[in-house]
């Protein structure tokens, strides 16, 4: 820990030892210090190697488990959460995301085929009534953890055939894949079912994402519905003032 760690506390600071402790861990976190899945020292060896209370590195790991920095494992320990930070100005796929950022995506899928479009994807997609879509159900992992489900709706003219999607569906798209996406996000509580796929408790907080894709004629041509862990899934916004 010492060798990649070094926290120095300040005496004149007004926050506590514990808050100081938390934020040079998180900073280091996010330096990538510490990568994905990796284990920390327990807070007995934290507390010896920063020379520290047990009680500084428990408060200081809690508040980092509360920030959905580090997962605690019973009877295994405290690692660091797959976390992904998504920009919300640049259009691309969950799996060129994660694997710009050094994650090894995976899907699960649930479904691939063809239903009848719902009356809410019909006014998306702008088809008839009765029309057929394609659609895809997946769970989304990085590194063999779940960090979202997902369903995407495309016209059948689109994606003729779902079951030769295999990981990531733009690249399978092509020319076809959009160019371009309107996006809406809220939060909502898992329900049980919810809950059940992202492996969270029942009611915890998940990111709701909506998304219409449009091609450079602008036809839409995907409609997709995910539904992120808030602990492992951020997004960011870059904002300047003129």
């Amino acid at each position: 820990m010492s060798a990649v760690f070094d926290f120095k506390p300040d005496p004149n600071a007004a926050s506590p030892l514990y808050m100081q402790l938390a934020q040079s861990l998180a900073q280091a976190i996010r330096d990538g210090v510490y990568h994905a899945d990796e284990a920390l020292p327990s807070e007995r060896v934290l507390a010896e190697q920063l020379e520290l209370s047990r009680v500084t590195a428990r408060k200081a790991i809690d508040r980092l488990v509360e920030q959905g920095l580090i997962i605690r494992k019973r009877g295994s320990g405290n690692y660091i959460a797959p976390k992904l930070e998504q920009p919300l100005t640049r259009l691309t796929s969950f799996s060129e995301e994660l694997h710009q950022r050094g994650f090894v995506p995976s899907s699960r899928w649930l479904l691939r085929g063809f239903t009848p479009a719902a009356p809410d994807e019909q006014l998306s997609l702008e088809l008839k009534s009765g029309e057929r879509v394609a659609r895809l159900e997946r769970l989304r992992l990085a590194d063999q953890v779940v960090m979202a489900y997902e369903v995407s709706v495309l016209p059948q003219s689109v994606l003729p055939d779902p079951q030769k999607v295999e990981a990531s569906l733009y690249t399978h798209l092509g020319e076809r894949a959009p160019v371009r996406a309107l996006q809406h996000i809220r939060a909502l509580n898992a329900d049980a079912k919810l809950a059940g796929l992202l492996e969270v408790p029942l009611g915890a907080a998940v990111l709701f994402i909506t998304r219409v894709g449009y091609l450079a004629s602008g036809q839409a041509v995907e409609l997709t519905h995910s539904y992120c862990r808030s602990d492992y899934y951020d997004f960011v916004a870059e904002m300047r003032r003129d």
